[in-house]
């Protein structure tokens, strides 16, 4: 069994207005049986986190594209997207690049 995991989650570009207009989150994820990754961590925002609209965060089990994942201040497509395992401190970061006009 993994143990818990204390990460930051923060959002912006918009995003936060979906939480809340909540930027910044301490999130301690539960220990489960295999390890956490960003696939894992996106169902826990939506059932956890997510105030409204999922649409506009969520497409299928990954972010909307207009969505900027930075994980630890690199891009996630460098790290494995989906796959990468989340470590204890890791910060994720989801930007919107979707804005009104």
């Amino acid at each position: 069994m993994a143990a818990p995991l204390c990460v930051e989650v923060e959002f912006g570009g918009g995003a936060e207005l979906l939480f809340d207009g909540v930027k910044k989150h301490q999130v301690t994820l539960p220990g489960q049986e295999g390890p956490w990754d960003i696939r894992n961590l996106l169902v826990w925002i939506k059932k956890n986190l997510l105030k409204e609209r999922p649409e506009l965060f969520i497409q299928g089990e990954s972010v909307r594209p207009g969505i900027l994942v930075l994980i630890n201040d690199a891009d996630w497509e460098l790290l494995g997207e989906l796959d990468y395992q989340l470590q204890d401190q890791d910060s994720i970061l989801f930007i919107s690049t979707l804005h009104g006009g």
